[in-house]
């Protein structure tokens, strides 16, 4: 039997364009860190285990050697993407697996402007996704492949499902609205819809108010067993993690009529989903509010259906019912999404769950969603790293 898992303290970085601010990842990690141990109300010395999650190359120890050096485990997690969301399941993990009773993880990444590559090694990492993609839509080597693998996704489903790039225009629209509440966002500008179809192309259907922007900035969560908790009577800031699951694609991503959908990791996201849902004894729809992986907004829409919001092939529908902003169904992304809140890649998972904890404390201010008492997360990494996590209020 699992041992319940609380999440007892989280901090943030504010996430800002590389290079304008004059810090590197120690910095952020410093800051992130002491947020969270101050709203944990503990000190470093009372976690057991640390996790680190950075992409491109960080040290865990160096990172977390800004809070203390205390002979704690300290591991450093590069899982692309999904980096600082695995950290997370991993300090989750020590946590139901009675290894410990208080673990933290970190989430960091100073990164350089312009789009990702896909790895600059003799081997590439998204080899398998980029075939499956290519087999799918074909491949322009003269496009920058994130742009092209999502866009392509977008492209395959308006082709098979007849949504428009108006529905991906709308999502792009929403989380740029939701971050103007947000002070740790990058961007706090509320654009008309207009204006983010207007904006400059990057890859059919998407525009550049449609894209998440490289970014530098870290997030820290500290999680606690209810031992902990009841022990240093901190029920008053505790949020349950009730459901946990990672995923990688199975088979079925890669048989039958190649699928740039599959591609970028429906079918990971939702065995994830499924697997975390059942943990939580819970359904889609008893969920309030969602941080999901928009790194681009054809992967928002993508998601609404692999996380079971809408079924295969409608959730353009959910755009034209407003379904997933405020007074709709679900309110998703109210940080503003990695679209507009911005994405250092290893600190996107775990500030995701920052978020979504002021959520359901209350604490959240003019994003605040109403009555939010169960939350979802959704990172996902290529190739292909999904990971969802169900959360619920005690209190």
């Amino acid at each position: 039997m699992s041992i319940r898992t609380f999440v007892i303290g989280v901090g943030m970085t504010p996430f800002v364009k590389p290079g304008s601010r004059d810090w590197q990842y120690p910095d952020m990690a410093r800051e992130a860190g002491q947020a969270a141990l101050a709203d944990a109300g503990i000190g470093y010395e009372r976690i057991q285990q640390a996790y680190a999650g950075s992409a491109l190359g960080g040290s865990g120890h160096r990172a977390l050697y800004e809070l203390g050096t205390t002979g704690v485990p300290i591991m450093t997690v590069v899982n692309a993407c999904a980096s600082g969301s695995s950290a997370l399941f991993l300090a989750g993990l020590a946590i139901r697996g009675g290894a410990a009773d208080c673990t933290l993880a970190l989430g960091f990444e100073k990164m350089e402007r312009g789009s990702l590559s896909t790895g600059d090694g003799a081997v590439n990492p998204l080899q398998y996704q980029v075939d499956l993609a290519t087999a799918a839509r074909g491949w322009d080597d003269g496009i920058a492949p994130m742009p092209q693998i999502f866009g392509n996704a977008g492209r395959e489903h308006m082709d098979k499902y007849g949504s428009k790039p108006e529905h991906f225009a709308w999502i792009g629209w929403k989380n740029h609205k939701h971050s103007v509440h947000n002070p740790n966002s990058q961007f706090r500008v509320e654009y008309s819809e207009a204006e983010i179809l207007a904006a400059p192309p990057v890859y059919e259907p998407l525009t550049r108010l449609q894209c998440s922007p490289t970014s530098d900035g870290a997030a820290c969560a500290i999680l606690a067993s209810e031992r902990f908790v009841d022990d240093n009577d901190l029920w008053d800031r505790a949020i349950e993690l009730i459901g946990h699951a990672v995923a990688s694609d199975p088979a079925i991503t890669f048989e039958g009529t190649a699928s740039a959908i599959r591609a970028v990791g429906s079918e990971a996201t939702r065995v994830a989903a499924v697997r975390a849902l059942d943990q939580a004894e819970t359904g889609i729809d008893e969920v309030d509010v969602i941080e999901l992986h928009d790194c681009f907004s054809t992967n928002e829409l993508i998601s609404y259906e692999a996380l079971g919001l809408a079924e295969e092939g409608h959730g353009h529908e959910l755009v034209d019912a407003a379904a997933t902003t405020y007074g709709g169904r679900w309110v998703v992304n109210p940080s503003g999404g990695l679209i507009s809140k911005g994405h250092p890649i290893g600190a996107t998972g775990v500030a995701q769950c920052a978020e979504l904890t002021w959520q359901l404390r209350g604490t959240a201010g003019q994003r605040q969603v109403p009555g939010a008492r169960t939350a979802l997360q959704h990172n996902v990494g290529l190739a292909n790293a999904a990971v969802v996590a169900i959360y619920r209020a005690v209190s």
